[in-house]
């Protein structure tokens, strides 16, 4: 069994606040709060849905990293700015967890970049 991975993504928000983009310890995999983001820091255009799939094709190369995938992710949280998208953010999620059934908590929230509209964290167990 791997001891304890880092991952980061290299953003200056890890780098400012001093945190990884997915921690293994063991089995157990997090991912921090996720933003639909491009290569260059910027919320993807589009809105809610757009970012929310963003989200996920970074959560992906994330879990990847460190050993995991959508399968093995048993939590999920999503943050919404505004709660008339979560519909269209549910939508997205459904799409990579219909069949995985993670638990899942969504709710309204700020963030630090006011053009982000939805961020989600994972939780995964790795069972090799």
């Amino acid at each position: 069994m791997p001891g304890r991975q880092l991952y980061s993504t290299r953003t200056k928000w890890e780098f400012q606040i001093g945190y990884s983009r997915a921690v293994r310890d063991g089995e157990h995999v997090r991912l921090a709060g996720t933003a639909g983001l491009d290569e260059d820091g910027t919320p993807v255009p589009g809105g809610a849905a757009a970012q929310m799939r963003r989200a996920f094709e970074i959560a992906a190369g994330a879990l990847r990293e460190v050993g995991a995938e959508f399968k093995d992710v048993f939590m999920t949280r999503i943050y919404v700015k505004d709660a008339t998208d979560i519909v269209d953010v549910a939508v997205v999620h459904g799409e990579v967890f219909r069949d995985i059934r993670p638990a899942t908590t969504i709710v309204q929230a700020g963030f630090v970049d006011p053009a982000i509209l939805v961020e989600i964290e994972m939780e995964a167990l790795v069972r090799d």
